[in-house]
C-alpha cells in the first residue's frame, strides 16, 4: 500500500487526492485483488522517459510520482522499460511503494540506439522470491544474422518464484526505428532473436519462461508478431489483440509464455488480464486548464512548424504530448496467474500406489 504522508504539504493536495481515489477505484473494478497464496498479477509498463525531460516536456510533477506507484501496487511484479540513467524517478516511486517493495535495474545501455535506458523488474518482496539468477542477455556472435548487431537494448532476464510457480521473465524494449525499410527489419530480427534464444533455452532447460516488455508490435497479423510466434510462444486468448498504447491503435507491448506443460493456468477472475486505461483517472482531457501553467510556454503555445497554437491546438498538445511525460504513451498491460498448485500435487500423490 503507498504511503502518502507528504501529500499534507502538496500545494494542490485536494486534487491529487481526488485523483487518486478515482485511481484507486478504477484499479478496484478493473483489476483483480492481490491473492497472497493464490494468484500472481504480472504486469508490463513502458514508463515514458522515467525520467530524463531530454525532450523538454517535464519534468514530471510530484503528484505524477503517486499515481505511477498506486499504479504498481495493484499488482505483485511489474516489468518496466524506459528507465533513464539517473535513477532518482524510480527510487522516489519505490520510496512511495513502502518498504515491501524493491527493484531490478539494469545497466544502461550505451549508443545512440540505447538511447540511455535501462530496464526493472519492481516487485512485492513479500510475495516475490529472487531465485538467485540474473543477467543481460547477450547473443553469441556464431548465432547473429551476417550483418546483424546486438539488440540496441540488451534484454533483462531474471528468475523469480511465487507461490509454487517457478519462472524466469525476460523483459525487452525492442528497436523501433520506423515501419518500414532496415529499420523494420532490424526490429524484426531483434524480436527473432531473443525469442529463438529464450526457447532454445527453454529446450536445454526446462522451465517456465515469460517473454514480456516493448515489442513495438506493429499488429497481431504482422510480421512483428510472427517472429515472436513462430518460436511458440503462448500468448493466452485474453491477452491477444490488446491494444497498449493511449489512444488504442498499436499492440507495442506483449506478455507470452514459454512454459511447462500445465503450469500456465490463468486465474479465476472474470477478467484475467487486460490493459488499463490510467487516463480515465489522471490527467483527463477536461483538466488542461489546472495543469497549463506547468508546461513551457514554447512547447504548449507554438507548434513545431513554429505557427502559433489556438486553444484547441494547446488542448491537443496536453493530451497527445505533455500528459504522455507525465504518465506515459503506453498502456499497463497485465496477467493473473495461478500460483498454488496444492491441490493437484496432493491428488497425484493419493493417486499413486
Amino acid at each position: 500500500m503507498p504511503f502518502y504522508s507528504r501529500l499534507r504539504t502538496h500545494p494542490a493536495r485536494e486534487r491529487v487526492a481526488e485523483r487518486l481515489l478515482a485511481l484507486r477505484a478504477q484499479l478496484r473494478a478493473e483489476i483483480p485483488p492481490r491473492r497472497v497464496t493464490e494468484t500472481l498479477l504480472l504486469a508490463s509498463w513502458n514508463i515514458r522517459d522515467f525520467d530524463s525531460n531530454k525532450f523538454g516536456h517535464g519534468p514530471r510533477l510530484p503528484e505524477s510520482f503517486y499515481y505511477i506507484a498506486e499504479i504498481i501496487s495493484a499488482f505483485d511484479l511489474v516489468a518496466v522499460q524506459e528507465v533513464n540513467r539517473n535513477l532518482s524517478a524510480l527510487k522516489e516511486v519505490m520510496r512511495i511503494l513502502g518498504p515491501d517493495w524493491t527493484y531490478m535495474v539494469t545497466d544502461t545501455t550505451e549508443g545512440r540506439a540505447g538511447n540511455q535506458e535501462r530496464m526493472a523488474f519492481v516487485y512485492d518482496k513479500s510475495k516475490i522470491l529472487f531465485r538467485n539468477i540474473v543477467g543481460e542477455i547477450v547473443i553469441p556472435d556464431s548465432e547473429m544474422p551476417s550483418g546483424q548487431r546486438q539488440f540496441a537494448r540488451s534484454p533483462f532476464f531474471v528468475s523469480f518464484q511465487s507461490g509454487w510457480f517457478k519462472f524466469s521473465l525476460c523483459t525487452v524494449h525492442i528497436y523501433y526505428g520506423s515501419d518500414s525499410g532496415e529499420a523494420l527489419e532490424q526490429r524484426i530480427a531483434e524480436i527473432d532473436q531473443i525469442a529463438g534464444f529464450i526457447a532454445k533455452r527453454a529446450k536445454s532447460e526446462p522451465g517456465n519462461f515469460i517473454l514480456l516488455g516493448d515489442f513495438n508490435i506493429v499488429s497481431p497479423e504482422h510480421r512483428t508478431m510472427q517472429a515472436l510466434t513462430e518460436h511458440d510462444f503462448i500468448i493466452p486468448k485474453p491477452l491477444q489483440g490488446l491494444p497498449t498504447n493511449m489512444f488504442g491503435t498499436k499492440h507495442y507491448d506483449q506478455i507470452a509464455f514459454r512454459v511447462r506443460e500445465g503450469e500456465l493456468e490463468l486465474g479465476d477472475s472474470p477478467k484475467p488480464a487486460g490493459v488499463l486505461q490510467l487516463y480515465n483517472s489522471v490527467f483527463r482531457p477536461e483538466e488542461y486548464g489546472a495543469y497549463q501553467e506547468f508546461m513551457d510556454p514554447k512547447k504548449r503555445d507554438i507548434s513545431e512548424k513554429g505557427e502559433t497554437l489556438d486553444e484547441k491546438g494547446k488542448q491537443k498538445y496536453y493530451e497527445g504530448e505533455w500528459r504522455t511525460f507525465q504518465m506515459s504513451d503506453h498502456l499497463p498491460l497485465w496477467v493473473e496467474l495461478k500460483i498454488d498448485f496444492s491441490d493437484q500435487y496432493l491428488r497425484e500423490l493419493a493417486a499413486q500406489k
